[in-house]
């Protein structure tokens, strides 16, 4: 803006704080905002300023060219929320620049309509997300429900293992397993990344092992252990020291 334009803005802004323009002021605030205009969207700045009380209900307001210049890019900004750029076949790098920024120019300043809806995201999700889910029984891409009842009929409904409540650790339907004992921040134990194999079978119908199969299995498991353990101290052997023969 020149001094005329400045001039013209800090008039406006006297209606506010009861200053009194001069013109060294406006000169000031002409160099201080050469690139700024004096259109719609600075007065509006001045404006939003003015209309939000300050941290101190003592303190006087009293705008600056930063604040004059800090407001109307919001302002300007808040337009371009929901703007995205739709290249057209074949387009050029000197078109594509062309056009993208007579387009951000336009629905900043306001003379093209802001778009109104939000673009939606494409594609679907991280290959090593979607495994996390599946590791807890959750099926990706499912509907979500609207409201908490029908959260409830739907984890009801849900197959796999977080369908049915946990017979070993006894998670609720839904939730993930547990692991034995637990701290200060999880007192109910560190959840699993995959469910029990009792809780995997109950959820398939397949008839889960007693709690004596479960020991003698643990209990060969243990001793296949100590045995592989014990071949691999026998294989060990001690090294033999060579004395190397002085000449």
């Amino acid at each position: 803006m020149n001094a005329k334009e400045a001039a013209a803005l800090l008039a406006h802004a006297s209606g506010f704080d009861n200053r009194q323009p001069s013109v060294a002021a406006a000169q000031s605030w002409a160099a201080a905002l050469p690139d700024v205009p004096c259109d719609q969207d600075a007065r509006d700045a001045v404006a939003a300023y003015y209309s939000t009380p300050p941290q101190n209900p003592s303190e006087r307001l009293w705008i600056l060219p930063h604040h004059v210049r800090t407001l109307r890019t919001k302002i300007r900004n808040a337009r371009l929320e929901n703007f995205q750029y739709e290249p057209l076949p074949d387009e050029t790098t000197a078109e594509f620049l062309a056009r993208y920024r007579g387009q951000v120019k336009a629905i900043a300043s306001g003379r093209t309509p802001a778009p109104t809806r939000r673009p939606a995201l494409t594609g679907g999700p991280h290959p090593s997300f979607t495994a996390e889910l599946e590791a807890r029984g959750w099926k990706p891409g499912r509907t979500v429900p609207d409201t908490d009842a029908e959260a409830v009929a739907d984890s009801v409904r849900r197959a796999g293992p977080l369908g049915i409540e946990c017979p070993q650790c006894k998670a609720a339907i839904g939730r993930p397993c547990k692991t034995p004992g637990g701290n200060a921040r999880q007192p109910m134990g560190k959840p699993r990344r995959t469910p029990h194999s009792i809780r995997t079978a109950a959820a398939q119908g397949r008839t889960a092992s007693s709690p004596e199969e479960r020991a003698r299995e643990e209990e060969r498991r243990r001793e296949a252990s100590r045995l592989a353990a014990a071949r691999h101290e026998e294989g060990i052997h001690d090294a033999e020291i060579v004395e190397e023969e002085t000449r």
